[in-house]
């Protein structure tokens, strides 16, 4: 038996998550075997997913938990749990430009995009559906109603969201094109060399821990971040830190942070991608400056405002953890 699971990363979000197990043939009910390879679902939750047509075998529909095991590769898409439509909620936000069609905030750092697993309420969303009230576009569907773009929770700065559908549409274009200028300021480990330049890559799910995205040698999607060392943190030929200014070519998931780790120069307290410790210094500093969150902020968003026409341009500084972080490595010798 050779059970692999995998997440449902390149299927729409409705349709949940897709476990693969690719099992021998035996006299054992097929129900059974399935709970062996995938302990994570029970086997009355096995029979009633077997019934509602969601296993496979070869491409072809297995509907019978009784049956005896073949030997294959089956398949089998457990549906995401029903999201709830968002509430209101009286969250105050930031807002740097607001008219009928779209609004710009600076979301501070713990505030996520939209409600999900982990995450039912206090999210942007929730916030914009009061401060709204009503007039936001509906194309992000019920549980991301005006959301265009994403920033991870635990990342601060500007973001744009649509009120009307054309706004929405416009916009959404914009990203799609690349149209649009992104620039993030980030505090990193060491600095990445050369000091000035471009990671041109393929990013995908890690195949190591499909939690985390990863570079990739093929398969994935193109990812290009523009990077420049703005400045340096300690001895001038070993920096132990530094400030980082990156410019978004693409918008992946977690771009990034993955390509400033592929760089030796993850984010400071990024939990995931911050592999390896920093120098006890940096590390005293990123303490007592409170940072408990990936050192990312989303500096600069300009766009040209896909009803008006206007060329629009907002640019916010790093909140005080980071702010703080940085005075304090200023500090270092």
């Amino acid at each position: 038996m050779n059970p692999r699971v995998d997440d449902a990363e390149d299927l729409e979000d409705d349709e949940g998550q897709v476990m693969e197990a690719a099992l021998e043939a035996s006299g054992e009910r097929l129900d059974k075997t399935l709970a062996a390879a995938l302990p994570d679902l029970s086997r009355a939750r096995l029979q009633a997913l077997i019934a509602e047509g969601r296993l496979t075998r070869g491409g072809e529909t297995v509907r019978s938990a009784s049956d005896k095991t073949q030997a294959g590769l089956y398949r089998l898409v457990v549906p995401a749990p029903a999201t709830a439509t968002p509430e209101p909620q009286d969250i105050p936000l930031t807002v740097l430009f607001e008219d009928a069609h779209l609004i710009v905030i600076d979301k501070p750092a713990g505030m996520a995009a939209h409600p999900a697993p982990g995450a039912p309420d206090g999210t942007l969303v929730n916030a914009l559906l009061h401060h709204c009230a009503g007039s936001l576009s509906g194309v992000g569907g019920v549980a991301r109603p005006g959301i265009v773009h994403r920033l991870d929770k635990d990342t601060s700065g500007v973001m744009v969201a649509a009120k009307s559908d054309a706004a929405h549409a416009g916009l959404s274009a914009l990203f799609a094109a690349h149209d649009i200028e992104r620039a993030y300021i980030a505090l990193v480990r060491g600095a990445p060399e050369p000091a000035t330049g471009t990671v041109d890559t393929q990013i995908g799910r890690s195949p190591h821990d499909r939690k985390k995205m990863a570079v990739l040698r093929s398969g994935g999607r193109r990812a290009v971040t523009h990077y420049r060392v703005e400045r340096r943190f300690g001895p001038s030929e070993r920096p132990l830190a530094s400030r980082v200014l990156c410019r978004l070519e693409t918008g992946r998931t977690h771009q990034i942070r993955v390509h400033l780790a592929s760089k030796g120069a993850p984010c400071l307290g990024d939990p995931v991608y911050g592999s390896g410790a920093a120098a006890l210094a940096v590390r005293e500093a990123v303490t007592a400056a409170g940072l408990k969150r990936q050192a990312l902020h989303a500096a600069i968003l300009g766009f040209v405002h896909p009803v008006t026409g206007q060329a629009l341009r907002f640019e916010t500084a790093p909140p005080e953890d980071m702010r703080d972080l940085e005075t304090r490595l200023a500090a270092l010798r």
